[in-house]
């Protein structure tokens, strides 16, 4: 796939992040000793209706599936759930979740055409601030201004469209959509991502255990999802490693530029550090999917431990 190969260019060329080889062989060998097992799906906070309402449901999360973190000074936007509060993806899923189950008409795209602002703002409901709540809501629009020109109105057109790719399925989004399109430029050169559009693939997988709208010939062609926590993870196991001017602006929290150097080194060599884990791995018997393994890295990113140092903050909607 274009993501791992243009990610690759990336990481030949750094000049601000390496990757540490003795450290990556190490931690490796640790997730192997450990038997470190793939997270099940969280089905407890996502939305299940029949299955053409939960593919849309899905579409419509991974269409806002970015940028968590609060504004400088802010609060973070959390909800209420049983447990207390809760913040992230998850806030966000069962966010969505609750408002279909109330009745609001999130799959419908003529809905999210005519979506207001303060419409958006009460389906997300909770404490604290949201980040590019207005992107969000003009995202929205364009899913459904899409849906309804190209798709008969219908999420589940667009997975059919892919016939039976993860790949195919993840470009037709970058294709249809300006918000799925994430590509950088890093000397001269086209760097895919496809951060939100390879989730849909593997949230579609994981909803239906890889079968019906679940299931794809090729998820073993998908990447890691470069976003902000895998770097995060990596780094404090001593895997990425930050040229010094670099890594104190991360750790004052100093935002980066979207499609800067620094940036896209960051996601490019956090994409190839995980496809190198995923290989080592197989090498010592445990042969997972470079997508499974984000989960594994992903859901450690959300344990304190790994939140020693802060992770990279870019004002995006690609993540």
């Amino acid at each position: 796939m274009e993501v791992l190969e243009s990610c690759r260019k990336v990481a030949e060329k750094s000049r601000f992040v390496r990757i540490d080889k003795g450290a990556l062989e190490r931690f490796s060998g640790m997730l192997s000793a450990q038997d470190v097992a793939v997270p099940p799906w969280e089905a407890g906070f996502h939305f299940r209706g029949n299955e053409e309402e939960t593919v849309a449901y899905l579409l419509v999360l991974d269409t806002l599936n970015f940028c968590f973190w609060p504004a400088p000074g802010k609060m973070t936007w959390e909800i209420p759930c049983e447990s207390g509060w809760l913040s992230g993806y998850y806030a966000l899923a069962l966010s969505l979740k609750r408002a279909l189950e109330t009745g609001t008409p999130l799959v419908d795209p003529e809905y999210l055409v005519s979506l207001s602002l303060e419409g958006l703002k009460e389906i997300l409901g909770g404490r604290g601030e949201l980040q590019l709540l207005k992107p969000r809501l003009e995202i929205l629009r364009e899913l459904g201004r899409v849906l309804l020109e190209r798709f008969d109105g219908k999420a589940f057109k667009i997975v059919r469209s892919a016939h039976g790719s993860a790949v195919t399925l993840a470009r037709l989004l970058a294709e249809s959509q300006s918000s799925f399109k994430d590509v950088a430029e890093y000397r001269g050169e086209k760097v895919y991502f496809y951060k939100r559009a390879q989730i849909f693939a593997a949230d579609l997988y994981g909803t239906f255990s890889g079968e019906s709208w679940g299931h794809f010939r090729d998820m073993q062609a998908l990447t890691a999802f470069a976003d902000y926590k895998l770097p995060q993870v990596l780094r404090h196991v001593g895997i990425l490693h930050y040229e010094k001017r670099l890594g104190d602006r991360v750790d004052q929290k100093i935002p980066l530029e979207a499609g800067g150097v620094e940036e896209v080194e960051i996601r490019a060599n956090t994409i190839v550090a995980v496809e190198r884990i995923r290989q080592e791995l197989a090498g010592l018997g445990k042969n997972l999917r470079a997508f499974e393994m984000d989960w594994i890295l992903w859901n450690l990113g959300q344990e304190e431990a790994f939140k020693e140092r802060p992770y990279h903050r870019t004002i995006t909607i690609f993540y």
